[in-house]
């Protein structure tokens, strides 16, 4: 089967969407506060010796937060469309 100028556009499209999600995704998590993450569970961002203060996102690390998983979500979605497509 010989495929369509359509058909490689659209996969072509596709993989240029799936690369930038991929690199924002990438920034938005490096863009985290390090103390969040799994080095949070091992002390790595503790003053004390103790286990740390649970404290709630709010402004710019919300944001983050939420357009991290939003973008997670897009390239998530990207790849299953490219895997039926």
């Amino acid at each position: 089967m010989v495929a369509t100028i359509n058909e490689i556009s659209i996969h072509f499209m596709l993989s240029l969407i799936q690369v930038a999600a991929a690199v924002i995704l990438v920034v938005l998590i490096l863009l985290q506060e390090r103390s969040s993450g799994l080095s949070g569970l091992m002390g790595a961002g503790d003053s004390g010796g103790g286990g740390g203060v649970y404290q709630t996102r709010r402004g710019a690390e919300k944001i983050i937060f939420a357009a991290t998983i939003g973008s997670l979500v897009v390239f998530t979605g990207l790849s299953v469309v490219q895997l039926i497509v």
